[in-house]
């Protein structure tokens, strides 16, 4: 048998009732129940409930384990009771009863606990970062990341492009953040840049006649965090392609962001009808060059109802050229209700700051 396991603790099933086997992983919670002790053992990839009582000859052993133990057992596959079956795990027909057990590594008590849902301050997570990654929801997120770069891969290998890596300490070349300086050994006063995308590198290879590229390339910028990325680093799919059109590009990408969408959507189908909607259009009717879609009330030129009108500060504003009123209609709005903003035409994009009037 092999040194720590011989299934993980997501594979057995009713199948292996009478089975010897032996599992490794984390003691994610302990019960005992008249001197009966459960055990749940957790690993990667699920959780297996393992029990022990005085029969056992390493009961006093069992007794002694605390949460977050790291421990390997050799035990015998048992079915449970029908009314015991945990339907919500791949495991919950069965159970093991351990006849023999070794602690691979102890643990203290925990400033974090793994079992549950618990809210904890954010140093707190970031200083046990191990213990916090251990979570269900952290392994959740973790494993999704990883799932949907490796589908996001596939899909474009599928699609004929080839993942070429460039380099990561480079030239200075500012985009639209500072550069992050890495000092030279070599050089001593001056210094390296890690890049802030993979554009000059890549267009080195378009120039040079690869023709599709892409990469999950990280991109490492010194500005302030965003809702959608850290203040260091983060990582996109970046593409190139050669010889094609604008239409050639949303031909190609679309479905494989639907395709991301649809598999890791928790069921979600994805409308293959994708509106077209010019920067133009996005900034007159949202304000915004990424608007939400599911919002369908779109702004409207109320001009005409406050050209020459009392109502001072708008009627001054039509007098500038290039200049007009926008409203946000409101179901069921009436005078003095709504949100009224000032846009500009022409040269003059995006919208100023609204005038409330409630």
């Amino acid at each position: 048998m092999h040194a720590y396991r011989s299934h993980t603790c997501a594979e057995l099933n009713a199948s292996h009732v009478g089975d010897t086997v032996r599992l490794a992983g984390w003691v994610h919670r302990i019960r005992d129940h008249g001197g009966v002790l459960f055990i749940d053992l957790r690993d990667h990839y699920g959780i297996t409930q393992v029990l022990c009582d005085p029969d056992s000859p390493v009961f006093n052993d069992v007794e002694k384990l605390r949460s977050e133990y790291c421990i390997r057992i050799d035990g015998n596959v048992k079915a449970r009771d029908p009314e015991l079956i945990n339907p919500k795990i791949p495991t919950g027909e069965i159970e093991v009863f351990i006849r023999d057990m070794e602690v691979l590594g102890s643990a203290e008590e925990l400033p974090l606990m793994v079992f549950g849902d618990q809210e904890y301050p954010e140093e707190t997570r970031l200083r046990y970062r191990f213990l916090d990654l251990r979570r269900a929801e952290m392994q959740k997120n973790m494993t999704l990341r990883s799932d949907v770069i490796r589908s996001m891969r596939q899909r474009m290998w599928d699609t004929g492009f080839r993942e070429y890596q460039t380099p990561i300490i480079t030239a200075s070349s500012p985009e639209g953040a500072r550069d992050f300086l890495v000092p030279s050994r070599l050089h001593p006063g001056k210094f390296y840049a890690l890049p802030q995308a993979p554009q000059q590198f890549k267009q080195l290879l378009m120039v040079s006649g690869f023709d599709r590229y892409f990469q999950i390339a990280p991109c490492f910028r010194d500005e302030d965090p965003r809702a959608d990325r850290s203040p260091t680093d983060f990582y996109q799919l970046d593409m190139e392609m050669s010889f094609v059109t604008q239409e050639d590009i949303f031909d190609t990408m679309q479905p494989v962001i639907q395709a991301v969408f649809e598999e890791f959507g928790g069921g979600a189908t994805v409308d293959t009808h994708w509106p077209r909607i010019s920067y133009a259009d996005a900034a007159k009717w949202y304000g915004t060059d990424k608007p939400d879609l599911r919002n369908p009330i779109r702004m409207q030129d109320v001009s005409e109802h406050f050209r020459g009108s009392g109502f001072a500060i708008f009627a001054k504003l039509l007098e500038q050229d290039g200049t007009e009123i926008r409203a946000i209609p409101q179901q069921g709005g009436g005078p003095g209700k709504g949100c009224i903003s000032r846009q500009a035409r022409g040269e003059k994009s995006g919208t100023a700051p609204t005038v409330k009037n409630e």
